[in-house]
């Protein structure tokens, strides 16, 4: 756990005294994820770098308000996300990425002015060319291009660099760029690259940004094409196993400092699981203890409906155990020490685990289990409502005041 842990333990004490029932929680430590933010901005090289944040790894309103005063903009993937991002905040820059844009969601996208739309194929752009004529507006774009590199270190979720259905294939740039010229009101900002994700190493990631520089740097040659910038999505990794062990952020900026100065291009970031993940803690409370066949299992109020990460990730998650002392049932509270155990949830399948055969000292009926980075794709990629068990509750700690919601 880190250095804000006992704020959290004590806000989670606070719960457990206002309810009867097993508590289930998610809690954000708004101060830490500001203290990051800002971290992270004050080590990039500006101006020519800019850091959006995708809401999709967290789209929560107290989080997106935390980060508005410290990020460049959003970044959206849905027409969804351009209104729920458009409601709070009407004047902050917005880029729209992702495949399968309807015309809808293009004209939505005019519509609210973001910044940039990011194009995902040839057809998507000879839409929006049409969409562009009939509303007579122009459009700023960058065409999200899918290319094959030899010595691309793969990683555990690769979005790029062989045949996916994201972005447009190298062969079919020059179609594009004669589709651009026919329709002059569509502007080419740059172009988009994310050919990898979950990224733990540095050293390798600024290696991959300086391919994509170098290869945008041969097609403007190529192709007379004059850009602003190019967009190197997020890809930044979480090391969920080894949390002391996080990606090199400073090594990290040194090199796009580095970047900067040896192409002298604008490099525009946009980062998700890495802004919020460590913001977030899951704390579910223990109902049953049991044993089966020589294994051990305690079952939390909740489950991957809550909390998918473990599962999405295919790993067993850090816990902590914080323990309860009150005690107000008539029957035995079982508990389990110095024993290996796997957390499990309240839903009928094998599948609900989020920590399998962990070593605990000690764990009883009614402790709380705590799961650390918590804050990105945990319950926003959950299938909340499976066998219709209760939400968590939500709540956001900010300046130690606590702004509680429940979904």
């Amino acid at each position: 756990m880190n250095t804000n842990w006992p704020k959290i333990e004590k806000h989670l004490q606070q719960l457990l005294n206002t309810t009867d029932e097993p508590l289930c929680a998610y809690v954000y430590d708004l101060d830490a994820l500001q203290e990051h933010i800002k971290q992270l901005r004050s080590t990039l090289p500006t101006p020519n770098c800019e850091l959006f944040y995708a809401i999709k790894a967290n789209s929560d309103v107290p989080i997106l308000r935390a980060l508005a005063p410290w990020v460049h903009g959003f970044e959206v993937s849905s027409g969804g996300e351009l209104a729920w991002v458009r409601e709070y905040f009407p004047h902050t820059p917005i880029i729209f990425s992702g495949p399968g844009k309807t015309d809808q969601e293009l004209t939505l996208a005019l519509e609210k002015n973001v910044a940039a739309i990011h194009i995902e194929s040839r057809t998507e752009l000879e839409r929006l060319a049409y969409i562009t004529q009939r509303l007579n507006q122009p459009a700023k774009i960058l065409l999200r291009i899918n290319f094959s590199l030899h010595d691309l270190a793969p990683t555990r979720l690769m979005m790029g660099g062989g045949p996916t259905p994201f972005g447009i294939a190298l062969d079919q740039l020059p179609a594009c760029l004669d589709t651009l010229r026919r329709y002059p009101q569509i502007h080419l900002q740059g172009f988009h690259f994310h050919l990898l994700s979950h990224q733990l190493d540095a050293d390798a990631h600024i290696k991959l940004l300086d391919t994509y520089l170098q290869q945008t740097h041969k097609w403007c040659q190529d192709y007379h094409l004059t850009i602003d910038h190019i967009n190197v999505g997020g890809g930044i990794g979480v090391n969920y196993q080894q949390l002391e062990q996080q990606f090199a952020w400073p090594i990290f900026a040194q090199g796009l400092q580095q970047l900067v100065l040896k192409h002298g291009k604008k490099i525009r970031m946009e980062c998700g699981r890495y802004i919020t993940a460590a913001c977030g803690y899951y704390a579910a409370q223990v109902i049953d203890i049991k044993e089966a066949f020589g294994d051990h299992y305690a079952i939390i109020r909740g489950g991957t409906h809550h909390f998918r990460t473990p599962y999405a990730q295919g790993h067993s998650h850090p816990f902590q155990v914080m323990p309860v002392t009150r005690w107000a049932h008539p029957y035995t509270r079982t508990e389990l020490s110095a024993k290996s155990i796997s957390v499990v949830g309240q839903l009928c399948t094998p599948k609900d685990l989020l920590a399998f055969k962990a070593p605990i000292k000690r764990i009883r009926c009614g402790d709380l289990v705590v799961f650390p980075y918590a804050g990105a794709y945990a319950w926003h990629i959950s299938h909340h409502d499976f066998l219709r068990h209760p939400h968590p509750q939500h709540h956001y700690l900010l300046n130690e005041i606590s702004s509680d919601a429940t979904h």
